[in-house]
């Protein structure tokens, strides 16, 4: 067993878990901060303000005036418990006594409604303000499909089952042009058709309608589908050890390792990968010139120290592709960023109709804790990739928690607008045994998520 590559992997895991915890933590707190202001706003009483959940014992808690602040240990999410309320403390003996002008229960219709719609209200603004904060820091990052060179490398078999290629271009998605190369897998995963360029000549390839069913069987860690297909440029070799002392320069090409001709970068490492441990020689090309190294390749079937131009900002200098970053000015950050975060809704919720329909077998990538800390970067603490992530997870939480199922905002909601419409508002009975089937549905749904991870998991082993 190697020990060196167990311990990058936990290090790996410990960085993913690191980014999803503070990602819920801030998501959460907003959210929770969303029912405190509004319930304020309408001198409603709120008893308790935490982060995480406290069933027998808190991490930490402070009161301050009427409310007691706190960090739970069981880190599921947070709550807020206001006065007169039934909510997940299922707080009886409260609703048992009068209800007094400070409690939710006395509030009218359209004063509750907005409080339960306040933790929605502040992720969804979140969103708009992340998406807009990274258009301003970042930029819009844009690769026009039209410029790829070498068109995509097929990185994973599933990608050849369906009828892809080394080399091939992507024209249109559902018989819609696709201009940015970073928009082909959103979109491709919604799709029927696409329309591809294939040796000069366009093709269409259909795809099946449990295209997500067949992502999940086949995920693998950290494999992309596909890349960008361009040659193996040597980047650099280290300044110092036994690998300083090689010719390679940067931007030598490789075109052969050992007798086998190797034209792009995948080719290079499908070689290398077969030399673990052993030597290989390298045909080099400098400029009008070609030369032959001979190199030692470690456990991993790699040179140590070795890097390799794959940034795109080199890329478009080696004219591969053509690669844009727009940033975006204040003013105009901020539509831009509300019609980001609207497409992004939008795809969410095009996905979740999907999981509702069982020949798309879409019910499988339905995934827990496990699944969303992948998402995440584990070889760096990247800030751009985290925000990206945390006004996404914004989005799905605001959306999640406008379901109109009980023990969510959106059964809460939906009660509030029966009653505003009927005139008749729920008994407190009623309200009681609607939160207990809500919350058994909720931790149903935890179970098979989280459980769904690691089936998937070693399903894609």
């Amino acid at each position: 067993m190697n020990f060196t590559l167990l311990a990058i992997d936990w290090a790996s895991v410990g960085l993913k878990a690191a980014q999803l915890l503070l990602s819920l933590s801030i998501l959460v707190v907003l959210h929770e901060f969303g029912h405190y202001i509004t319930a304020k706003w309408f001198k409603c009483r709120v008893e308790k303000f935490y982060l995480f959940f406290d069933p027998w014992f808190a991490v930490f808690k402070k009161k301050i005036g009427e409310t007691e602040y706190g960090v739970g240990w069981l880190p599921l999410g947070g709550y807020v418990k206001i006065s007169g309320m039934v909510d997940e403390s299922m707080d009886k003996d409260q609703l048992k006594l009068p209800a007094q002008p400070y409690e939710f229960r006395s509030k009218p219709a359209w004063q509750r409604l907005i409080i339960m719609l306040g933790g929605v209200t502040v992720n969804i603004l979140l969103a708009f303000i992340i998406y807009a904060a990274i258009l301003m820091v970042w930029g819009e990052k844009k690769i026009y499909n039209n410029s790829l060179k070498y068109g995509i490398a097929v990185e994973d078999s599933l990608m050849l089952e369906l009828g892809f290629k080394d080399g091939d271009k992507f024209l249109t998605v559902n018989n819609k042009p696709v201009e940015n190369y970073f928009d082909v897998l959103p979109k491709l995963i919604l799709s029927k058709t696409l329309t591809i360029e294939r040796d000069g000549k366009e093709q269409t390839i259909t795809l099946p309608k449990n295209l997500i069913g067949k992502l999940v069987e086949k995920k693998r860690r950290d494999i992309p589908l596909m890349t960008v297909r361009y040659p193996f440029w040597v980047g650099g070799m280290p300044d110092t050890g036994a690998y300083a002392k090689t010719g390679l320069q940067r931007w030598d090409k490789v075109l052969m390792v050992d007798s086998v001709e190797t034209p792009f970068f995948n080719d290079v490492i499908k070689q290398l990968e077969k030399k673990k441990n052993g030597t290989v020689v390298l045909t080099v090309q400098r400029g009008d010139q070609q030369f032959k190294e001979t190199l030692a390749l470690d456990s991993n079937g790699i040179v140590p120290g070795m890097k390799y131009i794959g940034k795109f900002e080199s890329l478009d200098t080696a004219a591969v592709l053509k690669y844009e970053v727009k940033k975006y000015g204040f003013f105009a950050a901020i539509p831009a960023g509300i019609k980001l975060a609207g497409e992004k809704l939008s795809w969410y919720i095009d996905q979740f109709k999907l999981i509702l329909s069982p020949e798309t077998e879409a019910y499988k990538g339905v995934g827990g804790f496990k699944a969303m800390g992948s998402v995440f970067s584990g070889n760096e603490w990247d800030w751009e990739h985290f925000w990206t992530i945390t006004a996404f997870f914004s989005i799905v939480l605001a959306f999640m928690n406008l379901l109109p199922i009980p023990a969510l905002d959106g059964g809460h909601v939906l009660f509030t607008l029966g009653e505003m419409i009927t005139g008749r508002k729920p008994s407190d009975k009623f309200l009681e045994y609607a939160q207990i089937v809500g919350m058994v549905l909720l931790l149903a749904l935890m179970l098979y998520a989280n459980g769904n991870d690691w089936l998937g998991w070693g399903r894609g082993k």
